[in-house]
């Protein structure tokens, strides 16, 4: 599976449910596997789970919330570094919660920009969702916060590519977060089955990535962090770089004129998941938001299919790349919607 990206920046948009019975939520089961299995090809290898095994490093009393800094185990002998925000001041809650996993975008001091106050503004969704009473894990990608290379600079991926040339930094991050899941869910105040995942950017794609990965996000936010091939200017930015590189083989895949995949097809891997998206009309990191627009339109007819038109909130505004406000409100509401009312009203 591989499309020619002329064709795509004309405007011609993959379709999601197709084959033998075309527009079919059964012809949609056989085109999921043909995207998993390209997406899985250039993902790389994944290491297998690990016990995480948390320890606790700190426990902050925070005027709403408990904030405890953890690290635990993930695979490829690394550790992962996270803030876990308990709404309250009860370390141990005696009701389970609604929990979420928050993913920050690139900004080199990692979980602290969105569960601390070091978050810079519109980035404070953790700490903001603690408040919601969500419990919040919010953990360091490889690259950045506590997990930065020792004589490196934030999100610089060589030396990880130097340890484990088979695999990825989006394969990591994908294992390191359903690591972050492990932990989420064995802790006795979380309720497992009303988890969430929400992110900004980098965050964003890696929520709806993880999404298409585990069913146990059962809602997910991804705000400025949908982007397709067609219309990029800079395709590239998920291959090979000299900074973080994502998908190395993806420039060998440009350098003939093709790419194997689009990121509408990697975003429909979670459908029928609960899925907000956010993307600013004026975003200078992905400018090219009338491609995104077709796309995650055809991602819409794929849940209409489904018979899931009412989990799918696509929004676009004249914002730059950011997390505005009003958006981040229409957000939580979403988030509410799928991971509290259903429970409440029950």
């Amino acid at each position: 599976m591989k499309y020619r990206l002329s064709d795509l920046n004309e405007g011609n948009v993959p379709k999601l449910a197709v084959g033998k019975e075309a527009g079919t939520a059964e012809a949609w089961g056989q085109r999921r596997a043909e995207i998993e299995a390209a997406w899985r090809e250039y993902v790389g290898e994944i290491p297998a789970p690990v016990d995480p095994q948390p320890e606790i490093l700190e426990t902050v009393r925070e005027p709403n919330h408990v904030r405890v800094q953890l690290r635990y185990a993930t695979g490829f002998g690394d550790k992962v570094t996270a803030y876990l925000l308990i709404p309250g001041d009860d370390p141990a809650p005696q009701s389970p919660l609604p929990a979420i996993l928050a993913l920050h975008p690139t900004h080199a001091s990692g979980k602290a920009d969105v569960a601390s106050s070091e978050a810079r503004a519109n980035r404070a969704y953790g700490l903001e969702l603690a408040a919601r009473g969500y419990v919040v894990l919010a953990p360091d990608t490889i690259t950045a916060g506590e997990r930065i290379y020792e004589g490196e600079e934030a999100f610089r991926t060589a030396p990880f590519y130097a340890m484990h040339p088979t695999s990825t930094a989006v394969g990591k991050m994908l294992h390191d977060h359903r690591q972050s899941l492990d932990v989420l869910s064995a802790l006795p105040f979380v309720d497992a089955t009303r988890i969430g995942a929400i992110g900004h950017s980098l965050g964003g794609y890696n929520g709806f990535f993880l999404a298409g990965f585990d069913r146990r996000v059962k809602a997910v936010v991804s705000s400025c962090g949908f982007a397709t091939f067609a219309g990029d200017p800079d395709p590239n930015r998920w291959g090979q770089r000299d900074w973080f590189s994502h998908l190395p083989r993806i420039s060998e895949c440009l350098s003939t004129g093709y790419v194997p995949f689009e990121y509408h097809e990697i975003a429909a891997l979670a459908a029928p998941t609960p899925f907000f998206n956010w993307s600013g009309m004026s975003d200078r990191i992905f400018p090219h938001w009338q491609s995104a627009a077709k796309a995650l339109a055809e991602l819409g007819e794929l849940y209409r299919v489904l018979g899931a038109e009412d989990r799918l909130e696509v929004l676009f505004g004249n914002s730059g790349h950011d997390f505005p406000p009003t958006i981040r409100k229409a957000a939580y509401a979403f988030l509410d919607r799928w991971l509290k009312d259903a429970v409440e009203e029950g």
